[in-house]
């Protein structure tokens, strides 16, 4: 191996592209040489992206400078980082891409997890027909996430438009007799808020009212309804606006109220993920030590910084995964347990009914991801979008629980430790020298 890297350095003023030096490592078995006599890293990076290295579209200026201190001189991170965001309208890459072109640095899609990522584990819906809500190429996500029979809103719509009768200019003007029949749907996916909030909340009721048989009348006698997946619970996240705007968490909000009016029941979800969900966290793990492995790194992640700017989500997401972690390690204490616990404490992040025997959760768990390696995640807040110290934020963990607004999901419970963050600092760049600092990681740049 020493021999190898003697070639490759003596090779290098001859290649005139970095990516064909990488290559050559790669195909070497080098990957990731440049820390291989150095301290490897036990700690990894979560990065939240909207309020933290973007306002909408534009860069945050801290971010550009927070990710020359992360990279080495030849453009490869120092330690696993991950892009860990409520978003969901749009495909891995094309977030990579745009990543990359904001901050100016190489990111790839593995290094990117969106609210919907997680959907990849629940392998046993793949095979079922889907009904997926939401905005941007919603096929094309839920295909590239494992699903084969997919339908859109715009799709159901279609084959029934009488049922969407809001919008007058929109209504048929005559019934249409599609040629095509549309299969039942088995489960419904939301992966964000919709465009016309109106007619997704109708035919989401629609589908759910009639067990997926949309072209019969509503059922609203008690039963179970059809399996539910909600991604990105974010009541409201922070664009180019000076106030947060409305999240996907404020669309669950009507489609719940709307469902519990017509039924007097509650609408029940198979599994809600995106942050603040424990779920997501520990996929977000899982992405970091396979980044890790991927790197030849072999020192075990110990350590997750999870950097955000909302309270409740990325600080209460992160603290509640640390709580995960930390009654994981009690003895005799089985991940399982931990997390049928966590299930029965707050509802809803993955329902109870739907939990298979202790023996087939398990399995299914250690064979998705494997156990976590990590022992704590600690939360680091910004000041640089939807929490603002100078605004009077109700949320601020350091009010009273009687103060304190909960902008979390309706099943997850307020504590308020858990929107305590960690550290809080002004900005991304201050959050990876605190944590640089905390790590003793003192970046050297090779010549």
């Amino acid at each position: 191996m020493k021999a190898l890297e003697v070639v490759l350095r003596r090779l290098k003023p001859f290649l005139n592209r970095t990516a064909e030096l990488a290559t050559l490592q790669k195909a070497c078995g080098m990957y990731g040489a440049a820390t291989s006599n150095k301290v490897q890293p036990s700690f990894g990076l979560l990065f939240d992206i909207d309020g933290v290295l973007v306002r909408g579209k534009a860069p945050i200026p801290a971010a550009k400078k927070a990710f020359q201190k992360l990279l080495d001189s030849r453009g490869h991170f120092l330690v696993p980082v991950v892009f860990v965001t409520n978003a969901g309208n749009c495909l891995r890459q094309t977030k990579a891409d745009q990543l990359s072109h904001i901050l100016g640095v190489p990111i790839c899609p593995d290094q990117v997890m969106l609210s919907h990522s997680p959907l990849r584990m629940f392998r046993k819906y793949h095979d079922k027909c889907v009904l997926v809500s939401g905005q941007g190429p919603v096929l094309d996500i839920a295909n590239n996430l494992g699903f084969q029979k997919v339908v859109t809103i715009d799709m159901l719509r279609e084959h029934f438009p009488m049922l969407d009768m809001v919008d007058h200019n929109r209504r048929p003007k005559r019934p249409s007799s599609p040629t095509v029949k549309l299969p039942n749907v088995e489960a419904l996916i939301l992966f964000g808020e919709p465009v016309r909030w109106e007619t997704n909340l109708q035919l989401i009721i629609d589908v759910l009212l009639t067990n997926g048989s949309v072209g019969n009348a509503h059922d609203t006698r008690h039963h179970a309804h059809l399996p539910l997946f909600a991604c990105n619970m974010d009541l409201m996240w922070m664009a180019e606006a000076q106030s947060p705007r409305f999240g996907h968490g404020m669309f669950l909000v009507c489609l719940e109220n709307i469902y519990r009016k017509i039924t007097g029941q509650e609408l029940k979800y198979e599994a809600l993920m995106g942050k603040p969900s424990e779920l997501t966290y520990h996929y977000a793990e899982y992405l970091i030590r396979e980044q890790a492995a991927e790197r030849g790194w072999t020192t075990p992640i110990r350590t997750l910084y999870a950097i955000g700017d909302n309270l409740m989500t990325d600080i209460y997401g992160a603290n509640l995964y640390n709580r995960y972690l930390e009654e994981r390690s009690w003895p005799r204490k089985t991940a399982v347990q931990v997390m049928q616990a966590n299930v029965g404490g707050i509802v809803g992040r993955v329902s109870s009914e739907a939990l298979p025997q202790d023996q087939d959760l398990e399995m299914v768990w250690e064979r998705e991801l494997a156990p976590p390696s990590a022992t704590s995640c600690k939360s680091v807040l910004v000041c640089t979008g939807v929490y603002n110290p100078h605004a009077g934020d109700q949320a601020n963990a350091s009010h009273s629980t009687a103060e304190i607004v909960f902008h979390g999901h309706r099943d997850f419970q307020l504590d308020p430790a858990l929107v305590e963050p960690g550290h809080m600092v002004q900005d991304v760049q201050d959050a990876v020298e605190l944590i640089f600092q905390q790590e003793n990681l003192v970046p050297t740049r090779e010549p």
